[in-house]
């Protein structure tokens, strides 16, 4: 495939493509939408139910198809594999699509640089192919890392430790994907890299939030096909960030890696950090009594699902909105509360 030339955009607003009969629905089209879904077996499951709740949600009862895609270098087991037989299609099945929008996810990396990644070829063809073929696609993580490295060469920053939790993104500019918002975002954040905000202005993105603790949240750019990229994970739900600690906390414990994990921000409440704390304090010092089954329970801290369960649900619905602008023309749709 030939190198895509790519330039910046103000606003989302997804491009119309070549017109082409819709499938009628519940008294109007049918929107197709692709989830790209790369990540490991373990949160393979979990990331479908988030992304089509979300996109259900959204779609406010108007007709939405999604059909389902996986990177076929993308490392599976036997069972993940049999277990997305029949549902999962694979890049060439993508390429043949006629699809309005993407979702695409990252995957836990393997190598130090994304250039060296298995996948890392078929994931280029699939960025080119989204931007002459979609009004528009959503890059997760570290998705949206491999994106902007591929067309415009911006380096992934390694971070001293992982950025782990929900973090308050403030909205830096207008933006109908923002609509909505009186408040920060509040995002799931869990990624070993960062990007540099300047970087990507002056390579034409639009940074529309940024946290003070977390950088770069959520930004755009318009290749022909409207981008977005989400930093973080506005889909994860209560209970992503909790299960990652634990297998964190789980790995150092069988002395799969060498560094304790620290805390997710803003995650748990006092006492339960409280208690975190004292347990990492005896697994460091390899305390006998440090043993998962010693393990304090963890539950997320009170009002933590709704605030990033609201964030997300506006983040999409202003989406799913615009898409249904583009596809039937319809106006004056604004995101309700």
């Amino acid at each position: 495939m030939s190198r895509m030339i790519y330039s910046g955009s103000k606003s989302f607003q997804a491009p119309r493509l070549e017109s082409r009969p819709w499938p009628q629905g519940h008294g109007g089209p049918v929107l197709e939408i692709g989830l790209v879904n790369n990540m490991p077996d373990s949160a393979l499951l979990a990331t479908e139910r988030q992304f089509v709740n979300l996109v259900q949600n959204a779609a406010a009862g108007r007709s939405v198809r999604i059909k389902y895609f996986s990177l076929p270098s993308v490392p599976r087991s036997t069972l993940t594999q049999d277990r997305m037989r029949g549902q999962y299609r694979g890049l060439a099945e993508l390429e043949n699509s006629t699809l309005d929008a993407l979702i695409v996810t990252g995957t836990e990396p393997k190598a130090p640089k994304l250039r060296d990644e298995p996948y890392w070829n078929e994931f280029k063809t699939l960025v080119d192919w989204a931007a002459e073929n979609t009004k528009s696609t959503v890059w997760s993580c570290l998705a949206a890392h491999g994106a902007v490295l591929h067309m415009d060469a911006i380096q992934r920053r390694p971070l001293k430790e992982k950025c782990s939790g929900v973090y308050e993104g403030e909205v830096l500019a207008k933006d109908p994907l923002l609509q909505g918002f009186s408040a920060p975002l509040q995002i799931c954040h869990s990624r070993w890299n960062t990007l540099d905000a300047g970087e990507l202005s002056r390579a034409g993105y639009r940074v529309l939030s940024q946290s003070i603790f977390a950088g770069v949240d959520t930004f755009t750019k318009n290749v022909g096909s409207q981008f977005i990229f989400y930093h973080g994970h506005p889909e994860y739900d209560e209970a992503s960030l909790l299960k990652e600690y634990r297998r964190d906390v789980t790995r150092f414990l069988n002395q799969e890696r060498e560094n304790y994990p620290g805390l997710p921000h803003g995650y748990f409440d006092a006492a339960l950090e409280a208690g975190l704390r004292d347990f990492r304090s005896k697994a460091e010092s390899r305390d006998v009594n440090a043993t998962l089954e010693n393990f304090p329970e963890l539950a997320p801290r009170a009002g933590l699902a709704q605030d990033i369960g609201s964030t997300a649900d506006q983040l999409y619905r202003n989406w799913i909105n615009g898409l249904f602008e583009s596809v039937s023309g319809e106006t004056g749709m604004t995101a309700k509360a």
